[in-house]
């Protein structure tokens, strides 16, 4: 039987590898869900990427892109709460999903060992 508190960091540390595992394809579930609470409605810009070979040329092309990359540089710039949200938005797991998944495993036998080793020992 695990005591109260012990039963509350269990349930804590589930939540935060269910949030955290990394799935097959994409971002997890945590970073997701911070991509979107910094951007919920989808309007902050993103640095675009470079344009391809040939495409330099294209005098309509490069001025979309510069545009884009200006607005970019504009709230980059503005203060440092822009600038996290601006970081934020394009977030990505931190480490490579087998790693990350070998971690959180990991991380859940300790929390469970430690658990219950916490009800065993009084």
């Amino acid at each position: 039987m695990l005591t109260r508190t012990g039963l509350r960091w269990l349930c804590l540390t589930a939540l935060f590898i269910v949030a955290a595992w990394p799935p097959q394809q994409g971002r997890s579930l945590g970073i997701t869900a911070l991509n979107w609470a910094v951007d919920p409605s989808g309007s902050l810009p993103i640095l675009p990427p470079q344009l391809g070979f040939g495409l330099s040329d294209d005098v309509q092309a490069v001025e979309i892109r510069d545009e884009m990359v200006r607005r970019y540089d504009e709230l980059f710039t503005r203060d440092a709460v822009s600038r996290a949200r601006l970081v934020l938005k394009v977030a990505e797991d931190p480490l490579p999903p087998v790693t990350e998944r070998q971690l959180l495993l990991v991380m859940g036998v300790l929390a469970a060992f430690l658990a219950l080793r916490g009800r065993a020992a009084r």
